[in-house]
């Protein structure tokens, strides 16, 4: 169908829109044309991802020359593809409705993963680990391994890249959207490199799809994106969990591991020094000349690699000439042993050790004499170094490449970061351990050259509730701030909060109460209750890995495991991916072939991100407890005061917003669409405070009456056998408001109509 949202003819490729589509694409449109930055939060199952692409698409071909590209980042390659799906069906469907324009741009719009993901090659795609991948293919691709194979063909040689950089520069991709599989098989009928090939040609592509790594991590935004447009338009899209990304992307993490094989990478590169001193000495002259010119110059002049990205080192500072004590190969190999002994002894502590940059570079500078500027430049003089030296494999290398890393950034910033020694690690606190964190508190920082560079950020999901954290935590100021609600022809989806079991006991996960007899047999009546009733699927989340083993086990003692298999099969999610995968794939066999299953899961884990449970995969979601981040952690507890100092916001408030999201992430699981049905289920009578239910997003919110917010066990599985029945009666494609629309306003009112009608129903029924 063809719309109008104010001026803008938007090509949307369904035969009807919701009321709450038409919103978000208005709210949309106001962001480009004030060339801002926006928070919309749209309930999931309402087709957000359609909504956002059809009207940036409509807004790129209207206005080209305001925006000129679309970069879309999601979290995982399961998202990536979905969201590219969509893309296909869209241009598909404007293509067939425009063709006949003279105006008729054509699209070319492509997914760029990483080398793991695109790798043709026989014998490295095999390998299953992404760092080997991308360390065996720059044993193929390097500049000096190329050279030496002109002189001695013998030497190996990827063909893919060579056939790329022989001929694939010189000729434009054909228009269309290229999934991965379909850049492969492009790519793979002519010979060439995919991932290559798709780092060249988002350049002039008019739509990008990847992750969020590649415009967050300025380790790979450097490389990867530096070249695209101001006028780009960014969406960052399951955006939740956008400052932790952030926050991640700028810490390190060192233990003794690390610096042991650091200690061996140095002397394999002072043996390559002194050989290379011996035979070949003009190379190490032209560093050493290129070093006394500054860095910038030979960043300009390299070819560069993701491999050898540096962390982040500002412009001013790559211009300046590198320190006259780093500048010589054997000098700066000498200054890199000097700091990982450094290392080594901060790591010999007793107790927990916590201080600035600014004191860790004091007392670095004391006790070795190494000084702040040199460090600045250990990352990219390190990289410049390992070219020099044309190592082949940079895999085994990336233990001192982590060192020089930490280096770069801790000589860099002095502000919204902490270093954090511990004697062991809290997973295995008998065991000794030290380990050194440099831990990013700002999630600011990574993510503020990327609203200074493009003129309008979007940043989007189905629980970002409540909104005004946002703003303060990426420290940004958007023009549009929106939470859109889900208009429904019948109530498809019942959150309750079940305070007590059938006992009265009251159920919650707080630490004081969460081992108790009671509250755990009672979470397992409900459970048994609910798989007794609920047809299909099942799905349960629980606080953290540790809690969940504690519970299975108590059930077994109880008999409630015994209970739940006669009803349904039950799965388990570990720690281990490959079993949790297994477990997934066991559990919708289970779901489709009509026997039902049980999914224990946790909130955070793999489950509660990456995976949808659409109609009979999740009939029921139940969030055993408030997934609260672990309070004893050190590192949170810095970023806590951090947050409360630069930002004022409050320690309690930040912890609840953070629970908040995941419970609703992992409760949202349940509905993916409006013809889909859940129950979602709070099993923890602090969901019931007000202080817990506000910060719930719009679209679950105005569904969890008042009725519904202190039920037991009992009453809890009363009211579920009702509406399941209700949702078992026939549901055509007219109730989904698939009418022909004739205007949104009056889309909405019929909505407001059936909703009406449906909740008086509801209240004969249950009178």
């Amino acid at each position: 169908m063809k719309l109008k949202v104010d001026d803008l003819d938007v090509y949307f490729p369904y035969d009807y829109i919701y009321p709450e589509q038409y919103a978000y694409m208005s709210e949309l449109k106001k962001t480009l044309d004030a060339k801002g930055h926006c928070l919309l939060e749209m309930p999931s199952g309402t087709g957000k991802t359609i909504s956002l692409l059809s009207l940036i698409l409509a807004y790129m071909r209207a206005r080209p020359l305001d925006v000129t590209k679309l970069i879309y980042c999601s979290r995982t390659v399961p998202e990536i593809e979905k969201a590219v799906e969509e893309l296909k069906r869209l241009v598909a469907y404007i293509e067939k409705q425009t063709a006949h324009e003279r105006d008729f741009r054509p699209v070319v719009g492509l997914v760029l993963s990483s080398r793991k993901n695109l790798c043709i090659h026989p014998e490295v795609s095999k390998e299953r680990d992404g760092r080997i991948v991308d360390g065996r293919c720059h044993s193929l691709t390097a500049s000096h391994v190329r050279e030496r194979h002109r002189a001695h063909p013998e030497v190996p040689v990827c063909t893919f890249y060579e056939a790329f950089d022989a001929c694939g520069r010189d000729e434009l991709m054909p228009s269309g959207v290229y999934a991965l599989d379909d850049l492969k098989q492009y790519a793979r009928e002519r010979g060439w490199c995919p991932y290559y090939l798709a780092r060249y040609t988002i350049t002039h592509a008019n739509i990008v799809v990847y992750s969020y790594h590649y415009l967050l991590d300025p380790k790979i935004a450097d490389v990867v994106s530096k070249e695209l447009s101001k006028s780009s338009v960014v969406v960052f899209d399951e955006a939740h969990n956008i400052d932790n990304v952030c926050t991640d992307s700028m810490s390190v993490k060192i233990n003794k591991r690390v610096i042991d094989r650091s200690c061996a990478n140095l002397q394999v590169l002072e043996k390559a020094v002194a050989d290379m001193k011996e035979a070949d000495t003009q190379n190490l002259r032209a560093e050493y000349e290129r070093m006394v010119q500054g860095l910038r110059d030979a960043h300009a002049a390299r070819e560069t690699d993701v491999v050898l990205a540096n962390p982040v080192l500002p412009d001013a500072i790559l211009q300046e000439v590198v320190p006259g004590n780093i500048r010589m190969a054997e000098h700066f190999l000498g200054f890199l042993k000097r700091f990982v002994e450094y290392l080594k002894t901060r790591l010999r502590v007793q107790h927990v050790v916590q201080e600035s940059p600014a004191s860790f570079l004091r007392d670095c500078n004391q006790k070795v004499c190494i000084e702040r500027k040199p460090l600045r430049f250990c990352a990219e003089r390190l990289a410049s170094l390992l070219r020099t030296l044309e190592i082949a494999d940079l895999t085994d290398f990336s233990p001192i490449v982590l060192i020089t890393h930490l280096a770069t950034l801790v000589s860099t910033y002095t502000k919204g970061f902490t270093i954090i020694v511990e004697p062991f690690d809290d997973k295995t606190p008998s065991v000794p351990n030290p380990i050194l964190y440099f831990s990013c508190l700002d999630s600011s920082i990574a993510i503020k050259p990327v609203f200074g560079r493009f003129q309008t950020v979007v940043i989007t999901s189905g629980t970002l509730s409540p909104l005004d954290m946002y703003p303060k935590i990426l420290d940004f100021h958007p023009v549009i701030m929106s939470s859109f609600t889900m208009t429904l022809a019948r109530q498809c989806l019942l959150p309750m909060i079940v305070a007590k079991g059938n006992d009265q006991v009251a159920i919650s996960s707080k630490f004081e109460t969460r081992d108790d007899v009671a509250v755990v047999r009672n979470y397992g009546q409900l459970l048994v209750e609910v798989a007794s009733i609920v047809p299909d699927g099942v799905v349960c989340f629980f606080t953290s890995y540790l809690y969940l083993e504690s519970v299975v086990a108590s059930w077994y003692d109880q008999g409630v495991i015994d209970s739940l298999q006669r009803h349904k099969l039950l799965f388990i999610e570990t720690q281990d991916a490959a079993e949790t995968s297994l477990a997934l794939l066991n559990y919708i066999k289970a779901c489709e072939s009509g026997r039902g299953a049980i999914l224990l899961s946790v909130a955070r884990g793999k489950v509660s991100e990456g995976v949808d449970f659409d109609h009979h995969l999740g009939r029921a979601v139940l969030m055993f407890g408030i997934p609260y981040v672990y309070t004893q952690s050190r590192i949170l507890k810095a970023r806590l005061e951090y947050l409360r100092d630069q930002f004022q916001i409050r320690e309690n408030d930040f912890l609840t917003f953070d629970a908040m999201r995941h419970a609703a992430q992992c409760v949202g699981r349940a509905l993916r669409g409006k013809t889909d049905y859940g129950i979602m289920i709070f099993a923890d009578k602090r969901f019931s405070r007000a202080d817990k239910r506000t910060k719930l997003p719009k679209w679950i919110q105005e569904h969890l009456k008042d009725s519904l917010c202190n039920l037991s066990t009992e009453e809890c599985v009363q009211i579920a056998k009702r509406w399941l029945r209700q949702m078992a009666q026939p549901f055509t494609r007219d109730d989904q408001l698939g009418v022909s629309l004739l205007t949104p306003e009056q889309l909405m009112q019929k909505a407001a109509k059936e909703m009406a009608d449906m909740e008086e129903k509801s209240m004969v029924m249950v009178n």
